[in-house]
């Protein structure tokens, strides 16, 4: 048996000797790392109260039977078809929508103290960068989840959250480094710190910006990199990061209008997310059907083609959050990617907004027709889909 090979183990088959690794987010469990290497049954009983159905073997596989290969892949498979697939998706979404909010209070903590204690928030921004990374990482194959910090605008720390979640997904798809991904998610949570000093009229004004106005948000970047950069405490990839979020490979963006290559790939790719976010948050859009449409119709040439294509391939072609029409002529809203683009996971009902339930429609000779506006619903359809929520996106993942 290689060792190379990732075993699942049962939790049945744990013993004495194993050296194995846990499936969750060190936050999730009691031991102080996910690595545990056993020593007395009381480990067994208690890796066996997290209510996982197995544990990735890293040595001692000498202890076990010869043809445990072949009866680990039976069992695994025999666990994971007796628990109900609809409410491992339900304890996955709603554990992302946790998390979320948890992560959106840690960055609006860590903001409050940028000022009176800058080491204090640095402390606080790095541990939730890690917290970030761990959520991502602990499946191999982490999706998107809908989720909403419950408020009708995207404040400067759900936006950030939400960008450092899309940004993470394309690094991982471009296999970034670990330097790089943190790099990305410290500078997606500050990047746009600088608008607290953009007055409240301004930066909550709905419709056009006059000129000056325009000019004066148009400083946020700057202001942004001036409060972290006077701490000496971030390093000039974050740094970077936050003052050319707005900066385009055309040379168009602010505030000093860098082309190509003059933009380092860590900060294009925030640049990608950060534009994408921003448009399910304007007044025109709010649909990340039609963001992702806008991207493509006035961003070219603004954003590298493969990092856009790459975008477009983490999100789906119905991303989370979208309206659709189903071919029974349900309507839902899309709560998470899914391999199959076409049958994603949506919270459904009929068009008046009766028999509402989440619905896989992978398991159903289902798909979804088209993406609905807003205006094409009914009240009772809004009102079952929350329609009118704003959109942000977190990690989900559910053990294949």
């Amino acid at each position: 048996m290689a060792k190379a090979e990732q075993i699942q183990l049962p939790i049945s088959k744990l013993q004495i000797g194993l050296t194995v690794k846990l499936p969750l987010s060190w936050k999730n469990h009691p031991f102080l790392f996910n690595r545990v290497e056993i020593k007395e049954e009381a480990q067994i009983e208690l890796i066996k109260s997290l209510g996982v159905p197995y544990v990735i073997l890293l040595s001692g596989e000498e202890l076990l039977p010869e043809e445990i290969e072949e009866v680990v892949e039976e069992e695994v498979k025999q666990v994971i078809k007796e628990v109900d697939p609809k409410a491992l998706v339900r304890k996955s979404l709603r554990l992302s929508q946790q998390r979320f909010v948890k992560c959106v209070n840690e960055s609006r903590a860590a903001f409050s103290k940028v000022g009176s204690d800058p080491e204090g928030a640095y402390r606080s921004s790095v541990t939730l960068v890690e917290e970030l990374l761990d959520h991502m990482l602990e499946v191999d194959k982490p999706f998107l989840a809908l989720v909403s910090a419950g408020e009708s605008d995207s404040s400067v720390t759900q936006h950030g959250i939400s960008v450092a979640v899309v940004a993470l997904m394309i690094a991982k798809a471009l296999d970034m480094s670990k330097s790089d991904m943190r790099d990305i998610a410290l500078g997606c949570l500050y990047h746009d710190i600088g608008k607290l000093k953009v007055p409240d009229n301004i930066r909550r004004k709905k419709g056009a910006l006059t000129d000056h106005e325009a000019n004066f948000m148009k400083m946020h970047p700057n202001f942004s990199y001036d409060m972290l950069s006077k701490s000496g405490l971030y390093n000039q990839e974050v740094l970077n990061i936050v003052l050319h979020h707005h900066e385009f490979i055309d040379g168009t963006g602010y505030p000093d209008g860098l082309k190509g290559n003059k933009i380092p790939m860590v900060t294009q790719v925030v640049s990608l997310a950060n534009d994408y976010d921003r448009q399910l948050w304007s007044d025109n859009v709010r649909s990340p059907q039609v963001a992702l449409g806008y991207l493509f119709k006035n961003r070219a040439g603004k954003h590298a083609e493969s990092l856009i294509a790459v975008l477009v391939k983490i999100l789906g072609i119905y991303p989370p959050g979208t309206l659709v029409e189903l071919s029974d002529k349900s309507v839902g809203k899309v709560m998470m990617t899914t391999e199959e683009v076409k049958q994603p996971q949506v919270w459904a009902c009929k068009p008046d907004g009766s028999e509402p339930g989440l619905r896989f429609l992978c398991n159903e000779e289902v798909l979804v027709e088209k993406a609905l506006k807003l205006e094409e619903l009914s009240e009772g359809a809004m009102r079952v889909l929350q329609a009118d929520m704003g959109v942000s996106f977190y990690f989900t993942g559910i053990p294949s």
